[in-house]
C-alpha cells in the first residue's frame, strides 16, 4: 500500500508542476518562459483555462489525499 500511494503522489506531483506553468501568467515569470506564444493563443479561450482550472484542482485534491493516506499508513506500520 506504501508503494501505490508513493508512485501516486509522485506522479501527481510531477503533473502538478507542468499544469500550474501552462497556467497563464498575470506577468512575467515561468509561464512567459515557457510557451509565452502558445499561451497567448489559449489566452482568449476562457473555456480552456476553466478546463485547466479544473484539472489542476482535482489533481491538487488527489495530491492531498494521497499525501494524507500515506502519513497514516505510516504512522499505523
Amino acid at each position: 500500500m506504501t508503494t501505490v500511494l508513493e508512485i501516486v503522489l509522485a506522479l501527481t506531483s510531477a503533473l502538478l508542476v507542468l499544469l500550474v506553468l501552462l497556467h497563464k501568467g498575470k506577468g512575467g515569470g515561468l509561464s512567459d518562459l515557457f510557451g509565452g506564444g502558445v499561451s497567448s493563443s489559449l489566452g482568449g479561450s476562457s473555456v480552456a483555462e476553466r478546463n485547466l482550472d479544473r484539472i489542476t484542482i482535482g489533481l491538487a485534491l488527489i495530491w492531498i489525499t494521497a499525501i494524507v493516506a500515506l502519513g497514516l499508513v505510516l504512522k499505523t506500520a
